[in-house]
C-alpha cells in the first residue's frame, strides 16, 4: 500500500491533508480524501476514500466515516461515531450563490450514533448517543438519544433505551 506514516497515522500518498490540522495516533486516511486546515481528528479512526473535511470539524476517536462523505465547518462528531458511505452534512441553512455566509452552524454528532448511506443531516442538529439515522434519511430536526429515525423527513421509528453509554 502507499500509506506514509505521519505521527503514527497511516495518510495515503494521494490525500491531501492542509496544515495546521491534527490527526490522532492509528488513524488511517484514504486515498483521495481532503481533509483542511485547523481540523481535529481523533485517535484510531479510519477516514474512507474521497471524503472532505472541512474547516475546523471536530472529529473524536474510534470514528468510522466511509468513503464519499462531506463533512462540513461547523461539524463535531463525537467519539466511537459511525457515518455511512456518501452522507452529507451541510452547514447554512439558506445557501445562496449571491449571498455567501461564513455563519455557520453548529452540528452535533453524539457518542455512539450511527449514521447511513446517503442520509443528509441539516445544520443545527443535534443526533443523540447511540442514535441510529437509517440508509437515506433526510434529518431536519434533533434526534433523541437511542432513536431509530428513517425517511423524509426524518420520523422516529422507536426508541431504545438499553446500551446508551
Amino acid at each position: 500500500m502507499d500509506f506514509e506514516l505521519r505521527n503514527l497515522s497511516k495518510i495515503h500518498r494521494t490525500a491531501v491533508v492542509d496544515e495546521p490540522c491534527t490527526i490522532g495516533e492509528g488513524t488511517v486516511v484514504w486515498h483521495f480524501t481532503h481533509i483542511r486546515e485547523y481540523a481535529k481528528i481523533g485517535k484510531n479512526c479510519t477516514i474512507g476514500q474521497n471524503c472532505y473535511i472541512a474547516n475546523g470539524v471536530v472529529i473524536g476517536d474510534n470514528v468510522k466515516i466511509q468513503n464519499n462523505v462531506s463533512i462540513y465547518e461547523g461539524v463535531i462528531l463525537e467519539d466511537d461515531v459511525f457515518v455511512g458511505p456518501s452522507a452529507v452534512f451541510t452547514n447554512v441553512r439558506k445557501p445562496r450563490s449571491w449571498k455567501p455566509t461564513r455563519e455557520y452552524l453548529t452540528t452535533v454528532v453524539k457518542r455512539g450514533a450511527s449514521i447511513g448511506a446517503n442520509a443528509t443531516i441539516l445544520c443545527g442538529t443535534i443526533i443523540g448517543r447511540n442514535a441510529m439515522v437509517g440508509c437515506g434519511t433526510v434529518v431536519l430536526r434533533n434526534v433523541p438519544d437511542g432513536a431509530l429515525v428513517v425517511g423524509n423527513p426524518a420520523r422516529i421509528k422507536k426508541i431504545e433505551s438499553e446500551g446508551i453509554v
